[in-house]
């Protein structure tokens, strides 16, 4: 008998995220002046980073948070947008700051981050954050890392004692992604470029985060049977009628066939991204106003 995987419903989980998040915002409202913000930073016009930016715009309006926009052109000099970040620094209507990247050439990106209060850096990725990621203290984590722990979590409450590969070693999924399983007491291992026979290494998972970049990568003898697999990968290929469909890292249609659990693309990674970024900036605004953390938003 052939084995089909469970789908790991990306969507719905998300969607029971930022009901969460939702009531979170409606509490801290109804103390007077308090309304969660979230400034979003677009420096440029990259058409993906337009629509990633209006749709962040549209799910903080769904939750109650104050959505500031703030664009600049793509010659602007980096002074000119240090001082947009500081003001937004001072601005004590804005609780998480939001830097669209990839920023424009000429733009460092890590001196943009650096200047963020890490108190607002609702993305998880100034140095402090990072720190504390790999401290184990508390901080604003990467929203996609984030969305990956929770996805496991819906199949597998506790993940102690898991074997876990993260494939792709970015500072943005990869390594944060480590980071959450390690401290879940996880036996973590990261495959990356140039890893010797990864598909080996991979066999042995019981936990497979594929955040590679590189479409159909994983195939089936990738895989352990049983295994929990999340797609992080997106990609967009063109087949032979011409047609383009949205792909991840791993061959969905011969994994779902090995594995015990498996996120499909589109609707498994990419929705709890938003609602994480969402989570994370209700979470920032009550740490800002000493409030503890809302209940059931855990924060990390």
């Amino acid at each position: 008998m052939t084995r089909v995987a469970r789908l790991i419903d990306g969507r719905a989980l998300a969607a029971a995220l930022r009901e969460e998040v939702a009531a979170a915002a409606a509490r801290l409202r109804e103390r007077p002046g308090f309304v969660p913000g979230l400034a979003a930073v677009l420096v440029g016009d990259d058409p993906a980073s337009e629509v990633y930016v209006r749709s962040k715009a549209r799910a903080c309006r769904e939750a109650g948070i104050a959505s500031f926009e703030h664009r600049m052109p793509a010659d602007c000099e980096m002074p000119a947008l240090l001082e947009l970040i500081a003001s937004l620094n001072a601005d004590d209507r804005v609780d998480g700051i939001l830097v669209q990247l990839p920023l424009p050439p000429g733009l460092d990106p890590s001196r943009v981050i650096g200047a963020l209060d890490p108190a607002k850096d609702v993305d998880g990725f100034h140095p402090v954050n990072v720190g504390l990621l790999w401290s184990g203290k508390p901080g604003l984590v990467p929203c996609t890392p984030q969305g990956v722990l929770l996805l496991l979590r819906s199949i597998r409450q506790d993940l102690s004692g898991a074997d876990a590969v993260v494939l792709g070693r970015s500072q943005i999924v990869g390594r944060p992604t480590a980071a959450l399983l390690l401290a879940s007491d996880c036996t973590v291992t990261i495959v990356h470029s140039k890893t010797e026979d990864a598909a080996a290494i991979c066999r042995r998972a019981d936990i497979l985060v594929a955040a590679m970049g590189r479409p159909a990568m994983v195939t089936a003898d990738w895989i352990k049977p049983g295994a929990i697999v999340i797609d992080v990968g997106i990609s967009r290929i063109t087949g032979a009628d011409g047609t383009t469909r949205l792909v991840g890292d791993v061959d969905f249609a011969l994994a779902q066939q090995v594995a015990g659990a498996i996120t499909p693309v589109p609707g498994g990674v990419g929705p709890m991204t938003i609602a994480c970024l969402l989570q994370n900036t209700v979470l920032a605004a009550y740490r800002r106003r000493r409030l503890p953390n809302p209940t059931p938003l855990r924060g990390w």
